[in-house]
C-alpha cells in the first residue's frame, strides 16, 4: 500500500467531491466513510477499502493505528490538521476517514434465508429515513432491501452516519428497471411456496397484526409524501395499515417508523411460530 501526503491540491478535491457530490461518487464507484463503528463494519464485511486518510500531525490511539496496519487499502493519504478538519465532519475531527469501494446492484447480492423476508423501498426522499430503514432491517432480521425509482442517493454520508453501521452489513441493491425487477419477484414467487408481496397504506386497509408474516414475504413501503407508487401497489397481494390510536390527531407514522413496526411485527410472528413448533 502507497502513502501519499499531500496539501490542498487535486487529489484533497477528490476527496471532498466523494464526500459531497452524488455524480462524482457514482462516476468513481467510490464513497466517503466516517466513523468507528463504520469502518470497522465496512472491514468486517468484507467490503473493499480503497484508502484511509488520516493526519499526520495528530497522535493516533491503538484503533486507529491498528486500522491502518491490518486493512489492505490501494493507497493511504496523509492529511495536516487542517485539512483533515476541513475533511470531517464531525465537531471532533475524525482521526480516520475511508474511501470504500460501492457493490453492484445485482440481486444475486441478496442472500435469501430459508423463509425470505425482503424489503422495498419505493422511491426514498429523505437520507436519514433510509439510513435508518437499513438499521431496522438489521436488526430486525430482514435478508436484503430493494430500493426503486428517483431516490435518494444510497451512498450519502447522512445515509451511511444514520445506519449506525448497519450500511455494510444489510445487502442494498438499487432497481432502476421495473421490469427487471418484476421478473425478479415472479422468480420468488415460482421458488418460495406462499411468497406475499405485502404493502403499506396510511388509508384503511387489512389491520397490520392480522397479516401472515411467517410466509415468504416482500414488505413494501413508499415515498414519504406518495407512499408507493401504482405500480407496486397493484402488485401487491395485500395491502396493510398499522392501526393508531382511537384519538390520535397524527394521520400516520414516518416512513421509518412504520418500516420498523412492519419489520418487528414480521420477526415476533415468525419467532412465535419458531417457539410453537
Amino acid at each position: 500500500m502507497d502513502k501519499k501526503l499531500f496539501t490542498q491540491n487535486a487529489e484533497f478535491q477528490r476527496l471532498v467531491v466523494l464526500k459531497t457530490n452524488r455524480y462524482k461518487r457514482h462516476k468513481n464507484r467510490a464513497f466517503f466513510v466516517e466513523g468507528v463503528r463504520n469502518i470497522n463494519n465496512a472491514i468486517a464485511h468484507g467490503w473493499h477499502i480503497e484508502s484511509l486518510v488520516y493526519s499526520g500531525e495528530r497522535v493516533l490511539s491503538d484503533w486507529a493505528k491498528q486500522t491502518l496496519n491490518a486493512v489492505h487499502s490501494d493507497v493511504n493519504y496523509v492529511l495536516t490538521n487542517a485539512l483533515m478538519e476541513a475533511l470531517s465532519g464531525k465537531a471532533d475531527t475524525s482521526e480516520l476517514v475511508a474511501v470504500v469501494q460501492m457493490h453492484t446492484d445485482e440481486v444475486s447480492r441478496l442472500t435469501l434465508s430459508d423463509v425470505p423476508l425482503l424489503a422495498l423501498f419505493d422511491r426514498p426522499s429523505n437520507h436519514g429515513n433510509l439510513g435508518t430503514i437499513i438499521r431496522s432491517c438489521d436488526g430486525l432480521g430482514v435478508d436484503g432491501l430493494i430500493l426503486t425509482g428517483h431516490a435518494a442517493d444510497l451512498y450519502d454520508p447522512e445515509v451511511i452516519a444514520a445506519s449506525m453501521g448497519s450500511f455494510f452489513k444489510v445487502p442494498t441493491i438499487r432497481a432502476t428497471d421495473n421490469p427487471a425487477l418484476f421478473r425478479y419477484i415472479d422468480g420468488l414467487r415460482e421458488r418460495y411456496d406462499g411468497f406475499q408481496l405485502v404493502g403499506t397504506t396510511a388509508h384503511k386497509e387489512k389491520n397490520v397484526f392480522d397479516a401472515d408474516f411467517t410466509r415468504p414475504t416482500m414488505l413494501l413501503v413508499g415515498n414519504e409524501t406518495d407512499g408507493l407508487s401504482r405500480a407496486y401497489k397493484d402488485a401487491c397481494d395485500m395491502l396493510v395499515t398499522i392501526p393508531m390510536a382511537a384519538d390520535s390527531t397524527a394521520s400516520s407514522f414516518n416512513v421509518g417508523c412504520a418500516a420498523t413496526v412492519l419489520f418487528y411485527e414480521a420477526r415476533r410472528q415468525r419467532e412465535a411460530c419458531i417457539c410453537k413448533g
